[in-house]
């Protein structure tokens, strides 16, 4: 069973920056594809980034490209969402995930097999 702790969410003004991180329980967490959702109030959970370490790539949801870039220390069992320009419609709480097949990076949030607690980011305008 691998455990996900998010932390670093909080309160930014619009167009500013804010980096989450989520650590992995697992040692084996290289193997795990690890990707990061948010869900707002009323509205259902969306894919932002997800990250292939044996499979050597990221993708990003189109909402968030070249703002937020997703990065992943093995080492530490962590990974990071670094997120730049936010904007006020981006308030949400963010939550980590993984999956053990580790070569597939899915969109879809049922797809994922293990869930951190999620972190708030609340963007003010």
């Amino acid at each position: 069973q691998v455990q996900l702790v998010e932390s670093g969410g909080g309160l930014v003004q619009a167009g500013g920056s804010l980096r989450v991180a989520c650590a992995a329980s697992e040692r084996t967490f290289s193997s795990y594809v690890m990707g990061w959702f948010r869900q707002a109030p009323g509205k259902e959970r969306e894919f932002v980034a997800a990250n292939s370490w044996s499979g050597g790539r990221t993708e990003d949801a189109d909402a968030v490209k070249g703002r937020f870039t997703f990065s992943r220390d093995n080492t530490k069992n962590t990974g990071y969402l670094h997120m730049n320009s936010l904007q006020p419609e981006e308030t949400a709480v963010y939550y980590c995930a993984a999956r053990r097949d580790g070569d597939t990076i899915y969109v879809g949030y049922r797809m994922y097999d293990y869930w951190g607690q999620g972190t708030q980011v609340t963007v003010s305008s």
